[in-house]
């Protein structure tokens, strides 16, 4: 598919902001008087971009959604990033890269979530792999909030393949699991990293698991037995951003 429909105020923002030649028609709610609206519009009638004004129903019906925020926007389709991509960026980075790995995270809310807490977190990318597992699509760039246009989201076809190769780059993998022995607290998640994250309700593949260096384990003295990941993620993130940013 090469063209999508995108829905909400941080999403359609985020795009004028970067890529407005992206955006090809944009749908706006009729009769509504909003400032974040108003100030959209003002910013695609300076790109000469042209909206219609369409009753909520027609709005529900492209969106696929009722939480388009009475805004929707049809968008060329950002070119897929890939491993090529991704060592390019490393290449170009000029301080140890911070990576987050997501092992087959299906939900597009929860991979919405992580490229939100992802970018909050000032990390250099997000990797997935290509197949199994959620893909850009409308829910996660609402989700996200703008993140999925201003974090790199890269699709590799081998994710086993891709974490060797990192090591190789000296980047350390730290992959979370329930059963590990060693806390988050008590890692150091210092230098070039890789927080690696399972899938929902099944954790880290096999080969995965292995292919880290280290697995952590976040601490629940409650009566919860597991996370979210998308909040697992966001503790993980922290934890690494406190201690990169430590005096």
């Amino acid at each position: 598919m090469s063209e999508q429909h995108v829905y909400g105020f941080h999403a359609i923002e985020a795009i004028l902001q970067i890529e407005p030649e992206r955006i090809l028609s944009v749908w706006s709610l009729t009769g509504r008087k909003d400032k974040r609206l108003d100030a959209i519009s003002e910013s695609l009638l300076r790109q000469g971009i042209q909206q219609q004004h369409v009753a909520r129903e027609k709005l529900d019906e492209l969106a696929d959604s009722t939480r388009h925020q009475g805004i929707v926007a049809l968008c060329r389709m950002a070119p897929t990033r890939n491993e090529n991509f991704l060592n390019q960026l490393l290449d170009s980075l000029e301080k140890p890269p911070f990576l987050l790995i997501l092992d087959g995270v299906q939900d597009p809310h929860n991979l919405g979530a992580c490229l939100r807490t992802a970018d909050a977190a000032g990390v250099h990318a997000v990797i997935a792999p290509k197949d199994n597992a959620a893909t850009l699509n409308a829910t996660v760039r609402k989700v996200a909030s703008g993140a999925a246009e201003t974090t790199p989201f890269i699709t590799v076809t081998n994710l086993a393949r891709c974490l060797r190769n990192l090591k190789e780059r000296g980047i350390w993998l730290i992959g979370a699991a329930g059963e590990a022995g060693t806390s988050v607290y008590q890692q150091n998640l210092t230098g070039s990293l890789g927080i690696v994250m399972g899938a929902e309700g099944k954790g880290l593949r096999r080969l995965t698991r292995e292919t880290c260096d280290h697995l952590v384990t976040i601490p629940m003295p409650g009566n919860v037995e597991s996370l979210n990941v998308s909040v697992a993620t966001g503790v993980c993130l922290y934890e690494a951003l406190r201690q990169r940013t430590s005096d």
